[in-house]
C-alpha cells in the first residue's frame, strides 16, 4: 500500500478537500464524486459524506492508497 502523510495545520479538513490537497483528484468537485462513488474509507469504514471532517489521527484509504492525517510536530 502506498502511504501519504498529510500534516494538518488546522482543527480539521473536509474529506473532499483532503483528496484534492493530497493530489488524488484535481478539484474539490472531483473529490466529492470520488466519495459519492463509495470507494473512500475513513478508519476502515466506507464514508459517503463528502464534507466529512477529518481530524489528526485518522486514516483515509482509497483502493491501495492510504492517507495518514497527522498533527504538526
Amino acid at each position: 500500500m502506498q502511504l501519504i502523510t498529510f500534516e494538518l495545520d488546522r482543527d480539521f479538513v473536509e474529506l473532499n478537500q483532503l483528496l484534492k490537497l493530497t493530489g488524488l483528484c484535481d478539484s474539490g468537485g472531483a473529490g466529492k464524486q470520488l466519495v459519492a462513488s463509495g470507494v473512500v474509507r475513513v478508519d476502515g469504514t466506507v464514508e459517503l459524506r463528502k464534507t466529512c471532517k477529518i481530524h489528526a489521527g485518522q486514516r483515509v484509504t482509497i483502493d491501495d492508497i492510504g492517507i495518514e492525517v497527522v498533527a504538526p510536530d
